[in-house]
């Protein structure tokens, strides 16, 4: 079976979207997959770094072009939602008119644009979210699902800047911040609205306790890509948003 190839963008310092996205791809009964980084140079996890990453965009495009992915996924969160509302539908229009000028056309994806069609997916209006981001960030972030048209019922950050301190942070202490939060009025908790986050042991254990949809950038990510090649978006162990048939958003 020739496997279908991953392109993904990647944050130079991010070491667990390519441990997550592989690991629940993995999990697919009928397809396989191979996965190809270009990585744009970041450490903080600030407004002037993501700026400056976002800027490497090109050359990275580029570089998977000539891999020949069939699906790309510009995967850092962040970097997109900072620059303000409806930039996920800019970038992945650049992207593929990049990709397009070098008559490659793979699926285009963005973790912001996949958290976004996760959510709508579950048919989720009012969220619950745990950031890692310093909280100037983590407000974008929330200003960015609320011009989306989501309800933000309650958020927590961790404000931790340094982004390969992100890729360390303990599951027990996501944990702790969702259960700090408010869920009686959310249609559904994302556990880790960041790539780098770690979070994808935490998805199934967190819907058993707080008994509604968990997802986090990596599950959305992974159902974008799924959908982007026209697989069934079907994953054991990864929560509601891959368990099957969604409920019709009419």
């Amino acid at each position: 079976m020739t496997p279908h190839r991953i392109g993904l963008v990647v944050p130079s310092s991010n070491v667990t979207v390519e441990t997550e996205i592989p690991a629940l791809l993995a999990r697919h009964p009928s397809a396989v997959f191979s996965f190809h980084s270009s990585r744009m140079r970041m450490h903080q996890v600030s407004a002037e770094e993501l700026r400056a990453m976002n800027a490497q965009r090109e050359r990275c495009v580029d570089e998977l072009a000539d891999a020949g992915v069939d699906a790309l996924l510009y995967a850092c969160l962040v970097a997109v939602m900072a620059q303000g509302p409806g930039e996920h539908s800019r970038t992945e229009k650049a992207v593929v008119s990049r990709l397009a000028a070098r008559d490659a056309h793979p699926a285009v994806l963005s973790s912001a644009g996949a958290l976004v069609e996760g959510l709508r997916a579950l048919g989720a209006r009012r969220v619950a979210l745990v950031t890692p981001y310093l909280r100037p960030l983590a407000e974008e972030v929330v200003a960015y699902l609320r011009a989306e048209g989501f309800d933000v019922v309650d958020w927590a950050t961790l404000e931790v800047g340094d982004n390969a301190e992100v890729g360390c942070i303990p599951g027990s202490r996501v944990l702790a911040a969702a259960r700090g939060l408010d869920l009686s009025q959310a249609d559904a908790l994302v556990i880790s609205a960041c790539v780098q986050m770690p979070s994808l042991d935490l998805v199934e254990p967190a819907e058993t306790e707080f008994g509604l949809p968990v997802l986090s950038a990596a599950t959305a990510g992974a159902y974008a890509l799924l959908k982007g090649l026209n697989l069934a978006p079907r994953l054991p162990g990864a929560g509601r948003l891959l368990a099957g048939p969604l409920p019709s958003r009419g």
